[in-house]
């Protein structure tokens, strides 16, 4: 018989966190424009593009498949703008500051309804961005200065640093 060995929290009937980690990007155009999307089952609002982290998959090239995948661009991400959580889905929503790389916008119907670049600011974001927590976040990356650095890590047995964004402005 194989011994497990001792979990004090699962004894004290303690679960361990189960959280799902979706990242988001604000990347803008030449004009100082945001790309935001709506979605099917988010109709009533624009959000910037983004989506679930695979497992296993860093939090950079989950932000770059998922923009590919949802508006056909291709973007290079330089820092982290904010972390929202979510308590009641148990969700942590990581944002980062992008920049537009190669592509024009091509949408996937099933998913998206439309995407497009769209001249944002404090007055207007309301008649576009619906939500409050999506309107929090978006605004805090469109006045993010200075951006909080992001490493990937790989521990198997040596540590090894697979990415870092750092970016000063």
């Amino acid at each position: 018989m194989k011994v497990l060995p001792r979990n004090e929290d699962f004894e004290r009937g303690v679960q361990s966190p189960k959280h799902i980690i979706s990242v988001s990007a604000l990347v803008k155009n030449a004009k100082g424009e945001v790309l935001l999307l709506r979605t099917h089952w988010r109709s009533d609002t624009w959000e910037m593009p983004g989506g679930n982290v695979e497992l296993g998959e860093p939090l950079d090239e989950a932000i770059r498949r998922e923009f590919l995948e949802e508006t056909g661009i291709v973007i290079r991400p330089i820092g982290i703008t904010g972390v929202y959580c979510n308590a009641s889905k148990q969700v942590i929503s990581v944002v980062f500051h992008a920049e537009y790389v190669s592509g024009e916008i091509q949408i996937q119907p099933e998913e998206i309804i439309e995407a497009r670049y769209i001249r944002l600011d404090e007055h207007n974001i309301g008649q576009w961005i619906t939500r409050p927590q999506q309107k929090s976040r978006t605004l805090d990356a469109m006045k993010a200065e200075e951006m909080v650095p992001y490493e990937t890590w790989e521990v198997n047995p040596t540590y090894n640093l697979l990415g870092r964004l750092h970016h000063h402005s």
